[in-house]
């Protein structure tokens, strides 16, 4: 059955917007109308980008062993069930930046975010990709593969929103080759390499500098 479907949006957000759809079979009009106030869709939109940049602001924070970084992410009350570990997410930061701090290097990509709004609170899930090197027990290079999900629950307190608990799922697993070859000659010619806090490149550009 062939439609056609057709905007009316009132002028100014005076009245909800209608959608209309106009059966070229029948001729029947049919109508949705989208009962959501302007402002409470603006503020689902930006509660749903501090998120987000909260969620970016942890990745960046576990690879660049940013502390300030990683704090910010969760509430003082938070919790962490993340591999090994389970407890508090305070106890997490300690325990992740002592582990960093014999790692090589590391990346986090998140992906497929999920987020549903319950006013204050809100139940998201992110799909993460990460790949991790660092020195075994015998001190030689290795590098993982992992992938899986964060289920978070965030809470907004003081406007502000953060984690108040994570579990990480875990749905895929790839140990993967490492070469004996040091990182800088790996790297060669591309420069600059990513580094840690202070030193990597975006902190000049937060900043200000250059």
């Amino acid at each position: 059955m062939a439609c056609r479907t057709q905007s009316r949006i009132a002028p100014q957000w005076s009245e909800p917007p209608v959608t209309e759809w106009t059966c070229h079979m029948t001729g029947e009009i049919m109508t949705m109308t989208y009962e959501a106030e302007p402002q409470s869709v603006l503020t689902q939109l930006l509660d749903r980008e501090a998120i987000r940049e909260c969620l970016y602001r942890y990745c960046r924070g576990v690879d660049r062993c940013d502390e300030a970084a990683l704090r910010s992410a969760y509430w003082e009350d938070g919790t962490d069930r993340h591999g090994p570990y389970s407890g508090s997410a305070s106890g997490f930061i300690d325990w992740v930046l002592e582990r960093l701090r014999t790692s090589e290097r590391s990346i986090h990509m998140i992906s497929n975010l999920s987020i549903a709004l319950h006013g204050e609170w809100a139940a998201v899930e992110s799909y993460f990709q990460a790949l991790q090197r660092r020195p075994d027990e015998t001190g030689e290079a290795q590098e993982l593969f992992l992938a899986g999900r964060y289920v978070d629950r965030f809470e907004k307190r003081r406007g502000e929103w953060r984690i108040a608990r994570r579990v990480v799922v875990y749905d895929w697993i790839r140990p993967l080759a490492a070469t004996g070859k040091p990182q800088a000659e790996q790297f060669g010619p591309r420069q600059p390499v990513g580094g840690r806090f202070p030193d990597d490149p975006v902190y000049a550009l937060l900043r200000g500098e250059g």
